[in-house]
């Protein structure tokens, strides 16, 4: 594992997405399977239930909570889940940069274009494909991770995004 400093992730998403085991892969441990009980504010990232996703009275409590703890946002979702729960137009209502991750890329009942095009209605910037497991798509989503945090922009300069329809402010 790179000794880079990383970007704090906040990863959300449903009950076995792979949130905890895409942790340990980040991290480099090894894959311990046990059931998140509560939020888990690792170093780099912060992992929590899948109930806080999956609970309407927490999701967005949770996301709003815990965006103010990280430098952006990763909703995860398994290849192999066979329906979605996920809203469009999540980062409307986010402080922070909104990533997708899409986990068990090489599941038996992999799904990849139908979860990544759920991440993308979703508002998604950018969607990572890995396989925490075996490792792969792990390097390339270390290396966004550990890109600099960009300088925040002015007032000014989010007006002048927002006034033409961008969705980078």
């Amino acid at each position: 594992m790179a000794n880079k400093p990383m970007r704090k992730i906040y990863l959300c998403g449903r009950s076995e997405a792979g949130k905890t085991t895409l942790k340990q892969a980040l991290k480099g441990a090894d894959t311990s399977y046990q059931k998140t009980q509560y939020v888990d504010t690792w170093d780099i990232a912060i992992d929590t239930p899948g109930e806080y996703y999956e609970t309407k009275s927490l999701t967005m409590k949770a996301l709003y909570c815990y965006s103010f703890e990280c430098d952006l946002e990763g909703l995860v979702c398994g290849a192999d889940e066979p329906f979605t729960i996920l809203v469009p137009g999540l980062p409307t209502c986010l402080n922070r940069p909104l990533i997708g991750i899409i986990t068990k890329i090489h599941a038996p009942n992999a799904n990849v274009p139908m979860v990544r095009q759920w991440l993308t209605e979703a508002g998604c910037s950018r969607i990572f494909e890995v396989d925490s497991i075996t490792g792969e798509g792990i390097a390339e989503l270390r290396a966004f991770l550990e890109q600099p945090i960009p300088e925040p922009m002015t007032i000014g300069e989010a007006i002048a995004l927002q006034s033409r329809g961008l969705p980078e402010w």
